[in-house]
């Protein structure tokens, strides 16, 4: 028999949530057949898995160790350099992802920022690749090729907060782009989007239909260049693609972008800056008011500074900084 005993960093998340990532390998069919059973209770009684755990309590597994070593694989951190890291507490943090790193793996020996948070927080002695509870995870994700802001918790509570505010909408989150032509009025661009996951493509819509998500987006124009202009914009929804479909179906291309760009503005900016990517960054959140323990965060700003081939594209093109945004 193993007794676990629940942490800080696992409460608040339900029993049947904390076993799944305990017994990664196990199926979740075989983790309730085992609470039916009994080989697995809370506190010494019979458990359905739906209950919130608390600090303290006690999960008990009448399982031969065995049996619980085949269903447990542990993380392997393939990581060996920490993240960026713009601001941290003892429950959350936020990352500055650069431009061409993953999120999230997409195979077996990718380095993610997820891997970088693991191996930071493992260093640092607040995460055991091989042991119990509560996995570190980040609660947005961004582009390969898109720079800027990731928001991550260190546990469940952390993680909680987060989700909340960005399920809610209460986080204001901000992005700058580099689009093609002159953007000198603002927008406020509504609609819906499909994903077509075969193409990795979004599908843009004006009615809704089954599947498509509602999206809505501010654009702010900041300053205009020689080929170019800087935009602002305020993500009201978040959907994967959803800035660089609206501003190419409203006449405004990212610059670089191989998806939604003009071909003939990509390849200029290729030829003149060796540019192969979309300029996208995700620059800076707002925070509302919040309740303990994270009222240290009310109406704080967090910003990630632009990253430098942004910069030096901004120059060449005559655009002169961001006003009083960043």
């Amino acid at each position: 028999m193993r007794e676990l005993t629940v942490t800080s960093r696992d409460a608040g998340q339900r029993l049947d949530k904390y076993l799944n990532k305990y017994l990664n390998k196990a199926p979740r069919s075989l983790i309730y057949r085992m609470l039916r059973k009994k080989y697995i209770k809370l506190n010494g009684k019979k458990a359905a898995g739906a209950e919130l755990l608390a600090e303290q309590d006690r999960i008990q597994l009448f399982l031969a160790e065995e049996t619980i070593a085949g269903w447990m694989e542990t993380v392997r951190l393939t990581a060996r350099r920490y993240p960026d890291i713009l601001y941290e507490d003892d429950h959350v943090l936020l990352l500055n992802k650069p431009c061409g790193l993953l999120t999230q793996r997409a195979a077996p020996g990718d380095e993610s920022l997820v891997d970088q948070l693991l191996y930071y927080l493992a260093d640092q002695g607040r995460y055991d690749p091989g042991g119990s509870g509560y996995k570190p995870s980040v609660c947005n994700r961004l582009d390969r090729n898109t720079s800027g802001l990731v928001l991550a918790g260190k546990d469940q509570q952390g993680l909680q907060f987060l989700s909340g505010l960005l399920r809610d909408r209460k986080l204001e989150k901000y992005y700058f782009c580099l689009v093609r032509g002159r953007f000198t009025e603002p927008l406020h661009l509504q609609g819906y989007l499909k994903k077509d996951r075969k193409e990795n493509k979004a599908l843009l819509m004006d009615r809704k239909i089954p599947e498509a998500d509602f999206i809505d987006t501010v654009f702010e124009p900041v300053r205009q260049g020689r080929r170019c202009s800087l935009v602002r914009a305020r993500l009201i929804t978040g959907k994967s693609h959803q800035i660089r479909s609206q501003m190419a179906a409203a006449g405004f291309p990212l610059i670089g972008d191989p998806k939604y760009g003009d071909g003939d503005a990509n390849r200029q900016f290729r030829k003149d800056y060796g540019l192969r990517c979309q300029l996208l960054h995700a620059s800076e959140v707002v925070f509302p008011v919040c309740r303990e323990p994270f009222s240290h965060l009310s109406g704080a700003r967090v910003r990630a500074p632009l990253p430098g081939r942004f910069t030096e594209i901004l120059k060449g093109e005559q655009i002169y900084g961001e006003r009083s945004h960043q």
